[in-house]
């Protein structure tokens, strides 16, 4: 079985192209930092991870997906390798994607941007209280308010 579930930060705005032909196809390319579980001093807090989007999944990821937003990412490894201009073999391993969602939501991806100081500051509006969006905090019900 080759599954791979993912979630983190996009590290940058997906690069898109089409394919040449009578239907272009979308391709979507973009890399993920995960956070690492444990981390070790002197090494790096995430992986870095490449991501290939074919079809309507490049498509949406084009329209929808910016630089700093989590995202989760459900797809395969896929291997491959190729030799460069100098004649030196290069292996590439990438997740192919069958499903991507957000995995927060607009408002706090507002906040993530303005906390992080993104270059994309005019678009981003900070946040006018501390509900977040479309979400009550739960301490605001009693044991009694409750169903079960």
């Amino acid at each position: 079985m080759n599954k791979v579930i993912l979630m983190g930060r996009l590290t940058r705005d997906p690069e898109v192209r089409y394919t040449q032909g009578a239907e272009p196809l979308a391709i979507a390319r973009y890399s993920l930092a995960v956070n690492k579980r444990f981390k070790k001093e002197g090494q790096p807090d995430a992986d870095f991870i490449n991501i290939v989007a074919f079809g309507r999944e490049g498509e949406f990821a084009e329209k929808y997906f910016k630089k700093g937003q989590m995202v989760s990412v459900v797809g395969r490894l896929q291997t491959g390798s190729y030799t460069d201009k100098d004649g030196v073999k290069k292996y590439t391993t990438d997740v192919v994607v069958e499903e991507q969602h957000f995995a927060e939501s607009k408002r706090s991806y507002e906040e993530h941007a303005t906390a992080s100081g993104s270059q994309d500051g005019s678009s981003v509006k900070a946040p006018t209280n501390n509900q977040s969006e479309g979400f009550v905090a739960i301490d605001n019900f009693d044991d009694d308010d409750l169903p079960f």
